[in-house]
């Protein structure tokens, strides 16, 4: 991909992650989403696991590997589905930054390991 080409997606990407960067930033302070939507919406983890066709302690052990970042993706979504509610997956960099920046850093890493050869 020419270097035009990585500029313009970087800037559409940039745009279409605004959104995701605001929640990135509260992400780490509000862990639990699967627990917390789920008594939000009034549903008890027997009704889950009826709708799911599992166990109850399925459920309770969903919500611990949620927490422990050790959860599948496609167990999330079903999970959000049978909530009435859909799983949105974004990958954005770190403390708020934009793409643009984060390559600007990037770039300039390299530069200043290069003069330091």
């Amino acid at each position: 991909m020419r270097k035009e080409e990585r500029v313009l997606l970087r800037e559409k990407l940039d745009h279409e992650q605004r959104l995701f960067r605001a929640v990135a930033r509260k992400a780490e302070e509000l862990p639990q989403w699967l627990r917390r939507v789920r008594q939000g919406l009034g549903i008890q983890a027997a009704e889950m696991a009826r709708e799911l066709d599992v166990n109850v302690s399925v459920i309770f052990r969903l919500e611990k590997s949620e927490e422990q970042r050790s959860i599948s993706l496609r167990a999330l979504e079903r999970m959000a589905e049978t909530m009435g509610c859909r799983l949105v997956y974004a990958i954005v960099p770190r403390g708020g930054k934009t793409l643009a920046e984060l390559a600007e850093e990037r770039s300039w890493k390299e530069r200043l390991g290069k003069a330091g050869s």
